[in-house]
């Protein structure tokens, strides 16, 4: 495959650039030159993680910092498309926040008002990000809001992600899990994949997602993502899904190439 003309990408982070063990990063192979051979290219490039216990800015810094040349503004996450699913309403909306108290200031410093508290059986929205702790009494709150009305939206509804020692259990997707297994809510997901993650990926890149390749490790969350915006996908098996067996992939989740992991892509850009 040439991918001389798509006009901008869309690139995973765990499983697929870097591999994390605890609170080490090791950068996939290939990886660092990826990044410089399209920049080379004159086109744009994004990053999207569903990691949501830290800003954008402190994800692009630690990657940075292990030797991937990252912008702040080129790290999407959830924390900045439940923005965009909200839309004109961000700024109205009062919200329960399962997250970090990182996540929490940074979406506080965007607009949004976060409820604490008794009042927060009155929110609009119970978010659900990664979150180091949680009770039964804010649990509570939560799914009284809900069955009140509010909307239950998650950054992620997957499992798992790709650790260098295997699955790290998501803890976003064990909270809102509980969430809608009491209400019977639905969770609408704002991270990987859904329309809202486009939207935010578009937007930045300043290239309609048609026109995008999207590269990943997960089936269910990045090549998801990349079909859902019409975009090319391409998996990389050096993640959560490279024991996947793809004759048992429908149509509709099969990616349009695979590969062993990203270095096998320079080839492919000029």
């Amino acid at each position: 495959m040439r991918l001389d003309d798509v006009r901008g990408f869309v690139l995973d982070v765990d499983g697929t650039l870097v591999h994390r063990a605890g609170d080490d990063v090791h950068v996939q192979p290939g990886a660092v030159e990826l990044i410089e051979r399209i920049r080379a290219s004159g086109r744009p490039l994004v990053l999207f993680t569903n990691g949501s216990h830290a800003p954008p800015e402190t994800f692009a810094e630690g990657l940075r910092a292990v030797g991937l040349a990252i912008a702040d503004e080129e790290l999407l996450m959830p924390l900045r498309s439940v923005q965009v699913y909200l839309g004109p309403r961000a700024r109205d909306d009062a919200v329960l926040l399962f997250g970090t108290d990182a996540a929490r200031e940074y979406l506080v410093r965007a607009g949004l008002r976060i409820l604490d508290g008794d009042e927060a059986t009155r929110a609009d929205v119970v978010f659900v990000a990664h979150t180091n702790a949680v009770d039964f009494a804010e649990l509570e709150r939560a799914a009284r809001a809900i069955g009140a009305g509010a909307r239950l939206l998650t950054g992620s509804y997957a499992p798992a992600y790709a650790g260098a020692d295997g699955p790290i259990f998501s803890r976003g997707a064990m909270v809102a899990a509980a969430l809608a297994k009491v209400t019977g809510a639905r969770p609408v997901i704002v991270g990987k994949p859904s329309r809202a993650a486009v939207r935010t990926v578009s937007a930045q890149l300043g290239v309609p997602s048609q026109e995008t390749a999207v590269i990943g490790d997960d089936v269910g969350m990045d090549i998801a993502l990349g079909r859902l915006g019409g975009s090319r996908t391409i998996l990389v098996r050096s993640g959560i899904s490279g024991d996947v067996e793809f004759d048992r992939l429908t149509e509709r989740q099969r990616p349009d190439e695979v590969v062993d992991g990203v270095a096998e892509l320079l080839d492919w850009l000029s």
